[in-house]
């Protein structure tokens, strides 16, 4: 009953991926500071905007990962996992092979990284939200088992038992 379904995988990435993140924002930061100039105006608005958005996303992404996953809350969970796949991992991908923002070694590797975050994140997060969905939805038919043997219907489940209906209309007329 008590069983802990938390993944340990994904709260290790969560973990690392803590860490990590202030990481990136100071690279990219930093990069973005030193080929600002020399970017056109609608990418420098573009990369402005697209920084704050997978700043942001991060932080609730985070936090709702490890809310939904140790504290095994689907609807937190799935918030993660729809964030990751759904905004995260385009905006790192767009970052990471868009060639026109004349991206730096640098800049190139803490976004692969980070994408590998993501991807396993994403996986993990999956596994994690399906085992999740499957044990609830498990223990939502037993205790609904439990409420029917608690609290029988007369006549349907007390075959030859009790007088009910049923059992006055299978002896036939006497």
């Amino acid at each position: 009953d008590n069983e802990i379904i938390s993944s340990l995988p994904l709260q290790m990435s969560l973990y690392f991926n803590v860490y990590y993140f202030p990481l990136w924002w100071i690279s990219t930061v930093v990069v973005l500071y030193m080929k600002y100039p020399a970017l056109s105006d609608y990418y420098k608005f573009i990369v402005v905007t697209v920084i704050i958005l997978a700043s942001l996303i991060e932080v609730v992404r985070l936090y709702l990962g490890y809310m939904g996953n140790l504290q095994e809350k689907v609807p937190e969970l799935a918030g993660f996992w729809l964030l990751s796949l759904l905004l995260q991992l385009p905006i790192i991908l767009f970052l990471l092979f868009n060639e026109a923002l004349k991206i730096q070694p640098l800049e190139r590797s803490v976004n692969i990284i980070f994408a590998l975050f993501l991807t396993f994140q994403v996986i993990a997060g999956f596994l994690a939200l399906k085992k999740m969905v499957n044990q609830l939805a498990t223990h939502f038919h037993l205790h609904e088992f439990d409420r029917l043997e608690e609290y029988p219907l007369p006549g349907i489940y007390s075959l030859g038992r009790e007088e009910g209906a049923f059992s006055a209309a299978a002896r036939g007329p006497c």
